[in-house]
């Protein structure tokens, strides 16, 4: 028994000491493993380490070459700007070395010149001081010669002329008035009357218009186009200045030239219907459409001729008369004007028993000069006449065209007093200007109350719708010499102060009157 416990506890006790061996082992492969598995995580370690620190040093490489880059070229664009301020300096000291030069020039020049006028106007001194002593010494012998002083001969041929003249231009009033004076001024009222009833309708202003209408509000960007390319096509090709704001659906055309601007007016208006706005299709239809404006002129120079019964004028002269189309004359065109001034003429004429086909012929071509006043230099009267007789029409025509607008027609032709008479109802009728009957009035009553404010006026009148204002002067306030200054300055001050279409002509009249009694 005590055997058995003996071996139980020995075999208890390998037991023990087999588990103690085996653990030990165990143990020993587990710490072995472990440190196996932490140098194998220590060199994965450190790889992942040295790869790390290669990418950031990559990346630092990358950034410092980005960086360096960067910082050259900002510092090569400075280098630029510099060098370019720095050529920009030298050539504005150029610039300024060469005007520093050319105004010392000229200031030599000045000097130069001052120089001789100085020695221009001593000997001018030198000259008008022997002048004045030779007209003194000869004054002083014709003076011993007659045995009368300047002032004396002055007055006594003046006195003489005087009453030669005063005698003749008498006795030439008195033929002329028995003459005229019993049927002249009924007549004309009569004829004057019915021309103006016979032609009082209203007209409709015909002028340019500058504003062409779109379909929609994007065909404004469509009209500029990319970068503006289209509206400088546009300007380019018409010559006209194309102006878009925010008006809606509308833009204007701007130019001295009526006829350009309608001409751009027909061209924009084409492209918009056709859809195809681009430079060479702008081009071609600008091009198109002034072929086509020369038969357009023509075809209003026919009717206009037509209207008043005319059908054998120049093809020439028809499409000068088109342009007028295109003219404004206050609230109408000028062609209209022309043929209203034909019809009057035309009137006036069978009324006092001359040609009525050359009346109306002179009446429709009066203002045809002013076709090409803008192209050749001088008054349209002129221009006018020179075109009528170019073209074979008559010379009464003519003469009454280049005429017509003179203010003496004592010695005139019948023809060219017509025309006259015919243009001025034309354009002094009431309704043809732009102005109303008030404002008109108004203008009268300041041009009158302007020239009172003249020292010496007593009395104003304006006459013929504003072209004439008659200034009566009190005699012992202004004097005969002094008329003609004052006349200048009343005229200068109502050119300058206010605004009348047309001229307007200034007579002072002085009127001395002396009364005496004999008791």
């Amino acid at each position: 028994m005590q055997y058995n416990y003996v071996i139980f506890i020995g075999v208890f006790i390998g037991f023990v000491v087999l588990g103690v061996i085996i653990h030990r082992k165990k143990l020993a492969q587990a710490l072995t493993k472990a440190k196996n598995d932490s140098q194998k995580i220590i060199s994965e370690a450190h790889i992942e380490a040295d790869r790390l620190i290669k990418v950031s040093l990559k990346k630092a490489k990358d950034e410092a070459k980005k960086n360096r880059r960067q910082f050259e070229a900002e510092a090569k664009k400075k280098r630029e700007d510099y060098l370019k301020l720095e050529q920009e300096a030298r050539t504005r000291e150029q610039s300024l070395h060469q005007k520093s030069d050319q105004l010392s020039e000229r200031e030599r020049d000045l000097e130069n010149k001052e120089k001789s006028l100085l020695n221009r106007q001593k000997s001018y001194d030198r000259r008008s001081a022997q002048l004045e002593k030779m007209i003194e010494e000869h004054q002083s012998i014709l003076e011993k010669i007659s045995q009368m002083s300047t002032e004396e001969a002055k007055s006594a041929l003046i006195t003489t002329i005087e009453a030669q003249a005063k005698q003749e231009a008498q006795k030439k009033i008195e033929e002329i008035e028995a003459a005229t004076r019993a049927s002249a001024k009924a007549k004309a009222q009569h004829i004057i009357a019915l021309a103006i009833q016979r032609q009082a309708g209203e007209f409709v202003s015909d002028a340019t218009v500058s504003v062409v209408s779109l379909p929609s509000e994007d065909m404004k960007g469509r009209i500029i186009g990319r970068e503006g390319r289209n509206i400088q096509a546009i300007e380019q090709a018409t010559g006209v200045d194309i102006i878009i704001d925010d008006t809606p659906e509308a833009v204007i055309l701007s130019c001295f030239n009526p006829i350009r601007r309608e001409i751009a007016k027909i061209t924009l208006e084409r492209l918009m219907d056709d859809g195809r706005i681009h430079p060479a299709r702008i081009e071609e239809t600008a091009i198109k459409v002034t072929k086509e404006f020369d038969q357009t002129l023509k075809d209003h120079g026919e009717q206009a001729a037509l209207d008043v019964g005319i059908t054998d004028l120049h093809p020439d002269l028809l499409t000068y008369l088109g342009h007028l189309k295109f003219k404004v004359f206050h609230k109408h065109s000028v062609l209209q004007h022309c043929v209203e001034t034909a019809r009057i003429a035309g009137m006036i004429a069978v009324e006092i028993g001359i040609p009525h086909k050359y009346a109306k012929r002179a009446g429709l071509l009066h203002d045809i000069g002013k076709a090409v006043d803008q192209e050749d230099e001088g008054h349209h009267t002129h221009l006018g006449a020179k075109l009528c007789s170019r073209y074979g029409e008559h010379s009464d025509i003519v003469h009454a065209i280049e005429n017509h607008l003179n203010e003496d027609l004592n010695q005139a032709r019948v023809l060219t007093v017509c025309l006259s008479a015919a243009n001025i109802l034309s354009e002094s009728r009431m309704g043809i200007r732009q102005d109303g009957l008030n404002s008109h009035i108004k203008r009268l009553e300041d041009m009158e109350e302007l020239v009172r404010s003249f020292e010496g006026v007593q009395r104003v009148l304006a006459f013929q719708a504003g072209r004439e204002v008659r200034v009566m002067v009190d005699p012992d306030a202004v004097a005969d010499e002094d008329m003609n200054a004052l006349s200048f300055s009343i005229a200068s001050k109502i050119r300058s102060e206010l605004a009348f279409p047309g001229r307007v002509k200034v007579s002072l009249l002085r009127e001395s009157k002396y009364v005496d009694f004999a008791t």
